[in-house]
């Protein structure tokens, strides 16, 4: 015998409108439109290299313009986790750390060892993790942590009040330790960047360490997730301190949230360093999916005669439709003259965009995600030294990948064709 259930007229009408929102809102952000950018009055901006430049970015990011500062360039995990570490043992008064991927692994359980120790002495620890990119690891896993005074949020958790912003995700990598180091990167805290993973050599990726001005606001940057998951406004001593570094580095950080239209500062900032360039453009990314307005600004930038070289993954991807898809954007590249190459050791997950030899942004994708779905952070850098240490490392790498060229490209296989259609319809959420 069935059992009838009675629903008031009321609240079943309700139920229906709040799954109908839903549902819009997930077909919105699976198959939605995406922003098209056009730069006004392109040939008055001003060269790249000069103070009117800097304003314009400036204004037009809504990023603050730091004149000193020291940073230093971190290449793969053996480099940058002991870096962190070292930081973390080291503090005084506080650590705050904010990441898309926090693992159960051998590394992150190193980290919860350094960060608990520190707790234990009364150092203020703070981690917000991404609800859905640190899924996999609870709160039993930071108990030593929670026991010790530390701190662990989760951003935008499921709730039944967030279903209609679950897409956006952080995916901010970045640590402040006691407001005066900051590190900032692609990479999340897990085995894959440590030592490999499940069978696979360690991903490769780059991390930057940076002291002076910019951390102020790293730390802003941290500050806000962390009231969005915590409630919590951080203030005082402990996490901004004064400041004094009288080493020149033109910085700015670029933290990016999207707006309703789906534009976000990071976009902004690449539109108008790509629109900017007059020599060359370089580009590491482990997911390349530019929208029409990217693509159709770096094949201009081949057209103006500038090199334009991107390295992207290869066969040891992580994402596999992604490559698929990303593949699918090359003919058009290849077409204007730009360089691609294809990673061959391993994943490559280093995020690098390095204008004229002299400009350098790390650390966003390369995707419609990145620019127009998650919470990001870069920072951006005019410096022509630190700007050869990244294209030095690309040129290491380029010796590892394989250049693909246009006819490599028209004669790939039927069955990557097919996996590209099935990538183009879920292109935006890539």
């Amino acid at each position: 015998m069935m059992l009838a259930v009675s629903v008031p007229t009321g609240v079943a009408v309700l139920a229906l409108i709040a799954l109908i929102f839903f549902l819009s809102s997930l077909l919105g952000g699976l198959i939605g439109p995406l922003p098209r950018y056009k730069l006004t009055s392109v040939d008055e901006l001003p060269p790249n290299d000069c103070d009117r430049f800097l304003e314009i970015v400036e204004a037009l990011t809504d990023a603050q313009l730091n004149r000193t500062g020291d940073l230093e360039v971190l290449t793969n995990g053996p480099a940058f986790y002991p870096a962190e570490l070292e930081a973390i043992r080291s503090s005084a008064q506080s650590v705050n750390l904010e990441a898309y991927i926090f693992q159960k692994s051998d590394i992150s359980r190193q980290y919860v060892d350094a960060l608990t120790e520190r707790a234990r002495t009364g150092v203020r620890v703070n981690l917000v993790l991404d609800a859905f990119g640190s899924a996999g690891t609870g709160k039993s896993f930071f108990k030593t942590l929670l026991d010790a005074g530390g701190k662990v949020n989760w951003y935008n958790s499921p709730r039944w009040d967030r279903l209609m912003h679950m897409d956006n995700r952080t995916h901010r990598e970045l640590m402040i330790v006691d407001g005066r180091i900051g590190f900032i990167g692609g990479a999340g805290i897990a085995d894959q960047w440590y030592k490999g993973a499940d069978g696979q050599p360690r991903w490769r990726d780059s991390v930057v360490r940076v002291e002076g001005e910019a951390v102020y606001n790293l730390q802003s940057t941290f500050a806000e997730n962390w009231l969005a998951a915590s409630g919590e406004l951080l203030t005082g001593e402990a996490y901004f301190p004064r400041i004094q570094n009288d080493h020149p580095l033109v910085s700015m950080v670029v933290n990016s949230t999207p707006t309703v239209g789906g534009s976000t500062r990071a976009r902004i900032l690449f539109q108008l360093l790509l629109a900017s360039a007059r020599r060359s453009i370089s580009i590491t990314t482990p997911y390349f999916l530019p929208d029409k307005s990217l693509m159709q600004e770096l094949c201009n930038a081949v057209e103006r005669g500038l090199r334009v070289r991107i390295l992207v993954p290869g066969r040891k991807s992580d994402h596999m439709v992604t490559r698929s898809t990303s593949r699918a954007g090359y003919g058009e590249l290849l077409k204007a003259g730009a360089e691609v190459y294809e990673y061959r050791p391993s994943m490559i997950h280093a995020k690098v965009l390095c204008v004229d030899d002299l400009w350098l942004v790390v650390a966003t994708n390369f995707d419609n995600r990145s620019f127009g779905i998650n919470d990001e952070v870069n920072l951006a850098v005019r410096d022509t030294s630190v700007a050869m240490r990244f294209e030095n490392d690309m040129a290491l790498d380029l010796k590892q990948s394989r250049r693909i060229s246009l006819e490599d490209w028209n004669h790939r296989p039927l069955t990557e064709r097919a996996t590209e259609l099935m990538g183009m319809v879920i292109e935006r959420q890539q």
